[in-house]
């Protein structure tokens, strides 16, 4: 749509979502949380640019920023985890048992054997972003859902990508100078879309999505210890436009963080209803 009116997509940032649990693995004990993820963002260069708590969902998130992301246009991170320990008990129990015996990459093996061949290692680190446990049992991932739709998602879908995020500020088309013309376009080719735009104006952000798309996810059959297929939330595309703000009087920047209520709602777009 953006480049059909003559305009330019970039991304703002990319968002995953992981899991605060300590477990073993080939590589002795590892946190599944951000501190995973964050090995592969500050080899690339990224540094810690913000943080923020969401205690009634029990999650956690911080974002990166690279120190030259305007000069070569690139995306933040905005990486969340799910603090397991403060679910109840039988929840955490179920978590814990599904992820066991995860097989994780060294990143510094990684970077260490391919850093010479660029696109060698480009590929291996693809596989970061996979599933590095063996599917979840179907009742396990309905309970879990009961609890937090967000632990049942990453037991699905694992580091997969949660959501890339349209820069609305960057279309440089006067059809779709803002978010609000760029919702409504997406609407009016049959793309399903969130009701509101999150955020405002004074705040620095306003950000809404696509609906989550729904694809089929591989569980064991509780009975025949099968795989089966199952249908489930995946990723959705955020679209976003940044404000300035005044960060002291007289000087207005523009706003480059995250609002955390924005971001608590975005949450709620893969729910799965059950």
């Amino acid at each position: 749509m953006i480049t059909n009116a003559g305009g330019t997509v970039a991304n703002d940032h990319i968002a995953f979502r992981s899991l605060r649990l300590t477990v073993d693995s080939s590589h002795g004990k590892v946190n599944l949380g951000i501190d995973y993820l964050a090995q592969l963002a500050e080899a690339l260069g990224y540094e810690a640019a913000g943080e923020y708590t969401f205690p009634d969902s029990h999650l956690y998130a911080r974002h990166y920023r690279h120190p030259q992301q305007e000069e070569f246009d690139l995306p933040k991170l905005f990486i969340s985890e799910l603090i397991v320990d403060e679910l109840p008990e039988k929840t955490a129990q179920l978590i814990q048992k599904t992820v066991s015996g995860v097989n994780l990459f060294s990143f510094s093996a990684i970077f260490d054997t391919y850093s010479h061949d660029r696109d060698r290692l480009a590929k291996e680190l693809q596989k970061v972003f996979t599933y590095h446990w063996q599917p979840p049992h179907r009742s396990v991932v309905e309970e879990v859902n009961k609890v937090t739709q967000y632990g049942a998602w990453v037991l699905l879908h694992g580091y997969a990508v949660n959501h890339f995020t349209g820069y609305v500020n960057r279309q440089n088309t006067p059809e779709y100078p803002d978010i609000d013309t760029t919702a409504r376009g997406l609407a009016n080719l049959g793309v399903p879309m969130k009701a509101e735009i999150e955020g405002d104006v004074a705040c620095g952000l306003r950000q809404t999505a696509t609906q989550a798309v729904t694809e089929y996810v591989t569980v064991l059959d509780d009975i025949t210890d099968t795989e089966i297929q199952i249908p489930w939330t995946y990723a959705y595309y955020e679209i976003a436009q940044r404000y300035m703000v005044e960060v002291e009087p007289g000087k207005p920047m523009l706003f480059d963080g995250f609002l955390g209520k924005n971001a608590q709602q975005l949450f709620e777009m893969t729910r799965v209803n059950r």
